[in-house]
């Protein structure tokens, strides 16, 4: 006797199975597009991230460097920066134990001091010779500029302005303001980082002698 078995079953069951993975993969293709979009955002965070920290960095670095070329007037003497005396604020009285010192200055070797000459100004320019704070005032920092098939990637650039302070209507040539700005390639102004720097010089190491 001899029995026989149809294969319906087993082709329809192989029917459902393509039916199945047509609508899983129909569902991937249509949300690949919005998982790149997600991932590009979350790649452009990082990159606007990056940028507001190059640009601290370079904030941070501009306070390293001298406050005037004229700070170093008496570099020949004490190769030191000194105060520059703006306000005529510095003891001209050269019999005076606090001869080219001010207030909050302390008379003692090592310390901060004025500038021998009261009559020296602020220079408020670049210097090679002696690199300041001016030397920050113009162009560009950094350019992101790296473009990918995806096209995910905005323009990103960094300008440093430096301006005296004046936040209660009184400018106040002591103090410089720092401003470093970013801005994307449509110009939107991304974020303002600001520090500060004073005229106030710098103290000298001590030394001893063996």
């Amino acid at each position: 006797m001899v029995r026989r078995e149809t294969s319906f079953g087993r082709a329809a069951f192989t029917m459902i199975e393509l039916i199945f993975a047509i609508v899983i993969v129909s569902i991937a293709v249509i949300s690949l597009p919005t998982m790149i979009q997600i991932t590009s955002k979350g790649i452009e965070s990082n990159i606007v991230q990056e940028a507001i920290f190059a640009a601290s960095a370079e904030l941070m670095g501009a306070t390293s460097y001298y406050w005037d070329a004229n700070s170093m007037e008496d570099n020949e003497t004490s190769r030191l920066s000194r105060v520059i005396d703006v306000d005529n604020d510095c003891e001209d009285n050269a019999s005076s134990p606090r001869y080219r010192l001010r207030d909050g200055h302390i008379a003692q070797p090592y310390h901060r001091r004025c500038l021998n000459d009261k009559t020296v100004g602020i220079d408020g320019n670049p210097s090679t010779d002696f690199p300041n704070i001016n030397n920050f005032t113009g162009g560009e920092i950094f350019d992101i500029n790296v473009t990918e098939a995806s096209g995910y990637k905005d323009i990103y650039t960094s300008s440093i302005n430096v301006a005296y302070v004046d936040e209660t209507g009184a400018t106040n040539n002591n103090i410089k303001k720092i401003t470093t700005t970013i801005t994307n390639s449509k110009g939107e102004t991304i974020i303002k980082l600001n520090t500060y720097s004073a005229n106030i010089g710098e103290i000298d190491y001590y030394k001893r002698r063996f």
